[in-house]
């Protein structure tokens, strides 16, 4: 058995749902009394038929002692059986489920179980046509209804129970109170009909209420719903947003970083030049100009002939050579100061120029867009001590966004840089460029570092996750979701722990958002 518990909680139908309930119970309500009225409609044909038959057949024998004439009860089921029928087959037709309907239809089946008794000669197993009739009124759940049928059973019996006993009882003299005896049987069928019918007008109700509270909850858990995917669908945007902002700033990142570790060189190299400046011997070169000057009046004289005159060439000459070494190291170090400042200007002119075509499909060698990640990370991989192995396939141009792609690599190489910290002192990475299969190229950068835990490869991509300690968690989740907008995806494998990890990226040759000129021309 099923039980109910009930809470404190308890909902409570509003007014909206009461109609909603009402509605629905007048709707069961008429689609039965339809589907009723059709049947009458069916049943009072094969009762008309078959009150010709009886006629035909029974009647006679039936009425074998009587001084009514055979044919007289064919034509009575002919054509008084068809005008009693007639009425209730044609509202059933053109106006089922009204009131008047089956209030005709009623009647009819009672006159047509009259008429059936009296062609049988009052036969006592007729009169259970009568029952049967109450039984199937009882099929439109109006308790109206079988007041009206009970009332024309009741006139029925009294008017032939009285005057034509032969006709209702099968005798010419049935008493005079025998009729109140049928009546009281069909009296008592009436009440237990009632009662299943108020049974019955019970339970429809009940399901009407649960219908209307079931539609309720499911329109409500529908705007929940709608709420919730609205809710969902901002937060995606939200994140989406978010992560192409941390790939960016990955990216960013990585500029600023290999930007500081030229600024080091070039701070270095500039205290280098600093430190030989300031130990140029610019004050003996000041004591010779001074002592040129006080004797340039005789200056012959003074360097023939005069002991400091004579050593003055010969001192000049140490000079020159004391002073030519530091000069030929600072020429190397503004060289090398140069090369640095060149260096900046080339990182941060290649981000500025990706910045500028961001969100734009272009045709463009998958080789250039690794050389720009690699170059982005060069100084960081070389400070490491990181030895790089390219090994690229023959790929063919490829329609992609770069600024997509760009800091997918990036942040792939830095992961494997970062692996590689924590691993042995034969630090290799690998970047491998190769065909895959239906028009994709696949960008693989493996590393022979720490490697990823078995339980980790799974949740490696969720938004959050991350195995750094100061990590954010946002640079592989937005990488996969800007591989999935370009038609792509981005793998993971590793063995284990220990064993390194290898990363794919995988994009077709022409990205799904690329529209040919000739495709839009088409469209338009």
């Amino acid at each position: 058995m099923y039980s109910i518990v009930r809470t404190k909680n308890v909902r409570q139908p509003g007014a909206e749902e009461e109609a909603r309930t009402a509605r629905l119970y007048h709707l069961s309500q008429r689609r039965n009394h339809i589907v009723t009225d059709r049947l009458f409609a069916k049943l009072m044909i094969m009762q008309w038929l078959g009150g010709i038959v009886i006629a035909v057949w029974i009647s006679p024998m039936a009425w074998s002692a009587s001084v009514v004439q055979p044919l007289w009860h064919v034509w009575a089921a002919l054509f008084l059986g068809g005008a009693v029928c007639a009425a209730p087959v044609l509202l059933a037709w053109r106006r089922p489920g009204r009131v008047v309907t089956r209030h005709v239809i009623a009647v009819s089946q009672v006159l047509t179980s009259a008429l059936l008794i009296h062609l049988t000669g009052g036969r006592f197993e007729t009169h259970f046509h009568i029952f049967g009739s109450l039984t199937f009124l009882a099929f439109y759940r109006d308790w109206r209804v079988l007041v009206t049928a009970t009332t024309v059973v009741v006139v029925d019996h009294f008017v032939r129970g009285v005057f034509w006993p032969q006709s209702i009882f099968g005798v010419v003299d049935a008493g005079q109170w025998r009729w109140l005896e049928h009546v009281g049987w069909v009296l008592i069928e009436d009440v237990f009909l009632m009662i299943s019918i108020q049974q019955n007008l019970a339970e429809t109700l009940e399901v009407a209420k649960r219908r209307s509270r079931l539609e309720s909850i499911n329109a409500e858990i529908e705007c929940q719903v709608i709420e919730r995917t609205a809710e969902l669908t901002e937060a995606h945007k939200q994140l989406l947003k978010t992560s192409r902002q941390a790939g960016m700033a990955e990216v960013a990142t990585n500029v600023l970083h290999n930007v500081g570790n030229v600024l080091n060189s070039v701070n270095v190299s500039a205290e280098t030049v600093a430190g030989k400046i300031r130990h140029f011997r610019i004050s003996s070169l000041k004591s010779v100009a001074q002592l040129l000057r006080e004797h340039e009046h005789h200056l012959p004289q003074f360097l023939t002939q005069d002991p400091r005159g004579r050593e003055l060439p010969t001192y000049l000459v140490q000079l020159a050579n004391n002073l030519a070494e530091p000069q030929k190291s600072i020429l190397d170090e503004v060289r090398c100061l140069q090369n640095n400042i060149e260096h900046i200007k080339q990182i941060v002119s290649m981000q500025q120029s990706h910045a500028r075509v961001a969100g734009v499909n272009e045709t463009l060698n998958v080789v250039e867009i690794i050389e720009d990640a690699i170059n982005i990370s060069s100084t960081s991989l070389s400070r490491h001590g990181v030895s790089l192995v390219r090994e690229f396939e023959s790929i063919p141009p490829v329609v992609v966004d770069r600024h997509k792609v760009l800091p997918i690599l990036v942040n792939l190489l830095s992961n494997a840089k970062h692996a590689l910290d924590q691993g042995g002192k034969d630090r290799q990475l690998k970047v491998r460029l190769v065909a895959g299969e239906k028009d994709t190229f696949r960008i693989k950068v493996i590393d022979n570092g720490n490697g990823i835990a078995p339980e980790n490869l799974t949740r490696i991509f969720q938004h959050g996750f991350t195995t750094k300690k100061n990590g954010h968690g946002f640079g592989l989740h937005s990488g996969a979701l800007a591989a999935r907008e370009m038609g792509g995806r981005l793998m993971a494998e590793s063995e284990g722990l220990g064993h390194g990890a290898a990363f794919t990226l995988e994009l077709p040759l022409v990205s799904p958002n690329t529209i040919s000129d000739e495709q839009h021309a088409l469209k338009f």
